[in-house]
């Protein structure tokens, strides 16, 4: 039930922390590091949540067409919204925004990200010594077919490692489920977390099946332990408890901005609830969905209603009991909270 990790799926796990590492440190050290990470939160929020909401939850579970075809359009769009935001981020001019976002439609998140980022600050250069009114065109006709370029380049490098790690995890749920639910849980509870998203990052992935019921509703377990912590170590308000909550990339910036206490005390928390998810059999076979709401709501839909209850109270009552240790341990850390932030 253990097992042994082989030295694929420690490349694969290996593989995971060094695309973390590189988005921690880009948030903190890149130009426009954490409002670009901040744009690209959002982005998953108006696509990812959005398809899993509609399409997983209401759609598939309510057998209901319309909602099921809104949440995949919506999905659909991650790379264009991403694009958006992104440059908007920078300050880039909203038509000139537009533009480029045109220009990315049938692309995903990541190439998204990174593309918009690098051209964005031609686009910057060009609206300060180019007239106003013709700075688009030269954005129609350099940057968005730039921008176009650059994604169809970075788009295999990303779904070659993204979905090499997928498979890797899969392959590993086989022969030793116990220490990938322990490992899944936590890295995938720290994603939920941080500005990269945990339904950014599943649905990249492609996980399916013990996997996705891992990630799934570690996320959702995370919910009561982020309440706590914000409330314990007066990180946020009554609002910003309730927001974190519902879901954590709402308040990326004060999580980001405390990362030691929640960071740590989520992968505990999620790592054992990924020990505990992964002996119980159950499924999850809808990508996408490791978020505190629709995490737990998809699970109904391949899981009998009273084993996903039972897990699910099992799980939140071990982070919470996490969370609680973890408010003492760093109860005298000092804390950026909602009212320094707004200074």
């Amino acid at each position: 039930m253990w097992g042994v990790l082989t030295i694929d799926e420690l490349i694969g796990i290996g593989l995971l922390l060094v695309i973390l590492i590189f988005f921690t440190l880009f948030t903190h050290f890149a130009p426009y590091g954490s409002k670009v990470m901040g744009a690209f939160a959002g982005a998953a929020i108006a696509t990812y949540l959005v398809e899993a909401l509609n399409s997983f939850v209401i759609g598939d579970l309510f057998n209901l067409s319309f909602f099921q075809e809104a949440g995949t359009v919506a999905g659909g769009l991650d790379g264009a919204i991403v694009v958006m935001l992104v440059s908007l981020a920078m300050k880039v001019n909203p038509v000139n925004a537009a533009i480029m976002a045109a220009g990315f439609g049938d692309m995903g998140l990541i190439p998204g990200l990174f593309a918009a980022y690098i051209v964005s600050f031609g686009v910057l250069w060009l609206q300060r010594v180019i007239p106003k009114g013709l700075d688009f065109i030269i954005v129609i006709l350099v940057a968005m077919p730039l921008i176009r370029v650059l994604g169809l380049l970075i788009t295999p490098l990303v779904d070659n490692s993204l979905l090499e790690i997928g498979k890797i995890i899969q392959t590993a749920t086989d022969t030793s489920p116990i220490l990938m639910g322990l490992m899944l849980g936590g890295i995938v509870t720290v994603v939920g977390i941080s500005p990269l998203s945990s339904m950014a990052l599943t649905a990249l992935l492609g996980l399916t099946g013990v996997p996705m019921a891992v990630a799934a509703l570690s996320a959702f377990a995370s919910s009561p332990a982020n309440a706590w912590l914000f409330y314990k170590l007066k990180i946020g308000d009554l609002k910003s408890i309730i927001s974190v909550s519902i879901e954590p990339l709402s308040k990326a910036d004060l999580i980001t901005a405390n990362p030691i206490p929640m960071y740590v005390t989520n992968f505990v928390g999620g790592a054992a609830s990924g020990m505990i998810i992964a002996s119980s059999g159950m499924i999850n076979d809808a990508p996408g969905t490791a978020a505190p709401v629709p995490g737990l709501l998809v699970m109904f839909g391949y899981n009998p209603a009273t084993q996903v209850v039972m897990y699910a109270v099992i799980c939140a009552i071990v982070s919470l009991v996490v969370a609680m240790i973890g408010s003492y341990v760093f109860r005298n850390i000092k804390i950026y909270n909602s009212e320094v932030l707004k200074d």
